[in-house]
C-alpha cells in the first residue's frame, strides 16, 4: 500500500502519531514540535525560541545551520552524495590528510565512518586483530555506544536485560576527585592506589588476551568526570606492560570543544587509536578512526575487514573540511577556553548560591554541574528532572545524567560559537530553575 503524503498536522494530532508509530529508543520524548534551529537557538511549531544548552546531540559545535555547513551540503550533495565502498573521492583524501595534519606523530591514517559507536566499534576489531587479543578494558561509567562491541564496552547504561556481551570485557573505577573510593591520608583521591588496584583485578580475570583499553579523556554520560592530569600516563604506561593498545574515544571532547583540539593534549599522550564521531560532522553523521601507519599496515596484513554502507561517502567529509575551515580560520580552540572560563565562572556563582549544587567541573566548552539534594546522602531524588523541566519552561534545553551513587550531573555543551550573552542567559534560566525547584524540597 502506497504511503499518504504528508499534510500539516496539529499539534494533538503530531503527538498521536508520534505515540502510535515511533519506537522509543530511550526516556521519553521532550514535548515540544521542533520546526528549525539556527545559532544556539531551535524554534517551536508553536513559536517558542530555546536556547539549546546541549548543542544537538553534543555534536553542533559551530551551531545549528551554520550558513557555511549549508552551502557545503548544498554544493556537494548536488555534484557527489555517495559511492561504492571502495571508491574514493577528493573530499575523503583532503579530510584524512588535514586531520592528520592536526594531530601528533604517529597518528597519520584515517578511516571515515558515520557514528561513534561505528567508528569504536571498527577500532575495537583492529586492535584485536593486530593484538591476536580479544579483551578490552572500560571505565566502569562509559558509554562507548550501542553496538555490539561498543556497547560490550559501556557500562553507564543499556547492559541489563539483552542478554551475554562480547565476551572478555572488564571495567575499571572511575577516577572521580569528587566522590574518590581510594583515599589518600588528607581524604583526596588517591587515583594511583585505585589504578594499580583496578589493574591487579584485571590480570587476575585475563585469560591472557588483552587486545585494548578504550576510555573517554572526560566521561560526559558519566557525569562530565574528568581523570587527575598524570592518570593517562599511567594507563598508558599500564597498556605498554600488557602489550595492549590504547583507544581513546573523543567523540565528545575532539576538536577544540575542551579548548584545545583534542582533549588528550592535557596529559601528554598520544594513543594507538583515536576515535571521533560527533564534532567532527558538527552535527551531520561523520566519525573516524585515525591510527599509525604501523598499526594500520599490521591490520592490513591481517585482512582487516569493516565494510559499511556509508563509508568514506564524499558528502559527509565535505561537511568535515569546512568544519576544520570555521575552527581553524576563527580561533574557536580559543574560544572554547575562554568561554568555558565565563561558563565556570558563571556556574561557581550559581553554586555559592544554592546548597543543591555539589559540584562543578569539566574543562572549555563541557562542563557538569552535580546536584545533592540531600547534602548527607548525596542523592539528588527528582530534583533534577524538576529543574530540567523548569529550564524547557523558561526556554533552555537541559541534560542530566543520573547514575547509582551520584548525584543528577546536568551535561552543559554549548556551541564553540555561542556568545557571552547566550551563556549569560542560559546561566540565568538556570539560576532561577534551581531556586524554584530547590524551594519545593
Amino acid at each position: 500500500m502506497a504511503a499518504t503524503t504528508p499534510t500539516p498536522q496539529s499539534p494533538d494530532s503530531f503527538w498521536q502519531d508520534a505515540d502510535r508509530h515511533l519506537v522509543r529508543y530511550g526516556g521519553g520524548f521532550t514535548r515540544e514540535i521542533v520546526d528549525r534551529a539556527a545559532g544556539s537557538f531551535v524554534y517551536t511549531a508553536d513559536g517558542r525560541k530555546i536556547l539549546d544548552f546541549t548543542s544537538g546531540q553534543m555534536s553542533a559545535i559551530l551551531g545549528h545551520s551554520h550558513p557555511e555547513i549549508v552551502a557545503t551540503v548544498q554544493r556537494q550533495v548536488a555534484t557527489l552524495d555517495h559511492l561504492y565502498s571502495g571508491m574514493l573521492s577528493r573530499p575523503v583524501v583532503d579530510l584524512a590528510r588535514r586531520l592528520a595534519e592536526t594531530l601528533p606523530a604517529p597518528l597519520e591514517k584515517a578511516m571515515l565512518l558515520t557514528t561513534g559507536a561505528e567508528s569504536n566499534e571498527a577500532a575495537i576489531r583492529m586492535a584485536k586483530l593486530v593484538t591476536g587479543g580479544h579483551e578490552i578494558v572500560s571505565f566502569a561509567r562509559s558509554w562507548h555506544g550501542m553496538t555490539q562491541a561498543a556497547a560490550s564496552a559501556t557500562y553507564s547504561a543499556g547492559r541489563k536485560g539483552y542478554g551475554p556481551g562480547t565476551p572478555g570485557n572488564f571495567a575499571i573505577p572511575v577516577p572521580n576527585a569528587y566522590r574518590p573510593d581510594f583515599t589518600a591520608a588528607d581524604g583526596t583521591l588517591d587515583w594511583r592506589r585505585q589504578l594499580d588496584f583496578a589493574f591487579d583485578l584485571i590480570d587476575a580475570q585475563s585469560t591472557g588476551n588483552l587486545a585494548a583499553c578504550l576510555v573517554e579523556p572526560i566521561l560526559s554520560s558519566g557525569g562530565v568526570i574528568e581523570p587527575p592530569l598524570g592518570y593517562f600516563a599511567a594507563l598508558r604506561d599500564k597498556c605498554r606492560e600488557r602489550d595492549m593498545l590504547l583507544i581513546l574515544d573523543e567523540a565528545q571532547t575532539g576538536l577544540c570543544r575542551t579548548g584545545t583540539w583534542y582533549a588528550f593534549e592535557r596529559d601528554g599522550v598520544v594513543p594507538d587509536i583515536l576515535t571521533l564521531s560527533k564534532t567532527l560532522g558538527a552535527g551531520l553523521p561523520l566519525a573516524a578512526v585515525l591510527t599509525s601507519a604501523e598499526i594500520e599496515q599490521e591490520a592490513y596484513d591481517r585482512g582487516f575487514l569493516f565494510f559499511t554502507t556509508h563509508v568514506s561517502d564524499p558528502l559527509v567529509a565535505a561537511v568535515g573540511n569546512t568544519v576544520l575551515d570555521v575552527l581553524v580560520r576563527d580561533g574557536l580552540d580559543e574560544r572554547a577556553r575562554t568561554l568555558g572560563a565565563y561558563l565556570h565562572d558563571g556556574l561557581v556563582d550559581i553554586a555559592k548560591r544554592h546548597p543543591v549544587v555539589g559540584d562543578i567541573r569539566g574543562r572549555g566548552l563541557l562542563a557538569g554541574l552535580e546536584l545533592v539534594a540531600d547534602p548527607a546522602t548525596g542523592t539528588s531524588d527528582e530534583l533534577g528532572a524538576r529543574i530540567t523541566r523548569r529550564c524547557l519552561e523558561l526556554g533552555l534545553h537541559m541534560n542530566i545524567v543520573q547514575l547509582p551513587g551520584m548525584g543528577g550531573v546536568f551535561r552543559i555543551a554549548p556551541p564553540l560559537t555561542a556568545t557571552e550573552e547566550e551563556l549569560a542567559l542560559g546561566l540565568g534560566i538556570l539560576d532561577e530553575a534551581i531556586g524554584e525547584a530547590g524551594a519545593g524540597l
